[in-house]
């Protein structure tokens, strides 16, 4: 692991705490003008997620409404919460060729699309660690007075993500500041993703906010429109039964990371 890793690692709780996350769920708003220009908008703005961390696997569900969907790499369902399945798609990547800018999404597309972006989002920077995953520091960057580290990794192909290759922006204190990449099912569209307002649950520290927004030339940012608005509301870590004691889980939730 090189240092870059290492301290990234260590600043958002370690892989020893790491290794006993099961999943992580949260109840999160997701908006942006994606989803309006894919004819979904408001259609995740209600949501609680879990995201696996053993294996690549989303469940959304959907408050108030008998609908959830499950992603996995090569498939995903569209269920009833009591878990009949509606309606499935196995190798839902393909179903994207051919779309441009404008084609609409259906309901397994969005899964599809928010599901390997979770796992990615919710994973950081632990998986970079993972087996099939390489990674190296390259020349880091100034911004707003502060310099950002960067980590450039490279996915294995059985990892379902935006793309293959995506950087990783560190703060001072090893804290993710920012996500940079582009995405395959939205032909190559690149994202610089804003993380920030983070939050200690259970020892992990993980970004309550992401904004994320396109970029031109030499990543610089464009503004306007906003593509993506993640706000995570309640978050909790399902783990093995050697976890923390009880008392400071709690105490730990509802504690506001102050970088």
């Amino acid at each position: 692991m090189n240092d870059l890793l290492n301290l990234a690692i260590e600043a958002h709780g370690g892989l020893k705490r790491w290794s006993r996350v099961e999943a992580v769920t949260a109840a999160a708003s997701i908006t942006g003008e994606i989803w309006r220009v894919k004819s979904k908008p408001d259609y995740l703005k209600n949501v609680i997620f879990k995201v696996e961390t053993k294996r690549e696997r989303v469940t959304m569900d959907f408050p108030g409404q008998d609908k959830r969907s499950v992603f996995e790499p090569n498939r995903v369902e569209m269920q009833r919460r009591d878990g009949t399945v509606v309606a499935t798609r196995d190798d839902p990547e393909a179903s994207f060729q051919g779309h441009d800018k404008f084609t609409p999404w259906d309901d397994i597309h969005v899964a599809y699309f928010s599901g390997e972006a979770l796992s990615t989002y919710c994973n950081t920077p632990f998986l970079c660690a993972y087996d099939g995953f390489s990674s190296e520091e390259i020349p880091p960057i100034q911004v707003d007075a502060e310099t950002w580290r960067r980590l450039k990794v490279t996915f294995p192909d059985t990892f379902k993500s935006h793309t293959k290759t995506q950087i990783f922006c560190f703060g001072p204190d090893g804290l993710l500041r920012r996500h940079d990449y582009t995405v395959d099912v939205l032909g190559g569209a690149p994202g610089l993703n804003y993380a920030s307002d983070y939050r200690d649950v259970d020892g992990i520290i993980f970004p309550t906010k992401r904004r994320v927004y396109a970029y031109e030339g030499d990543y610089e940012l464009v503004k306007e429109p906003l593509l993506v608005k993640i706000d995570m509301a309640e978050i909790t870590l399902a783990s093995t039964p050697t976890r923390l004691p009880r008392q400071s889980s709690r105490l730990s939730r509802n504690r506001t990371y102050v970088s």
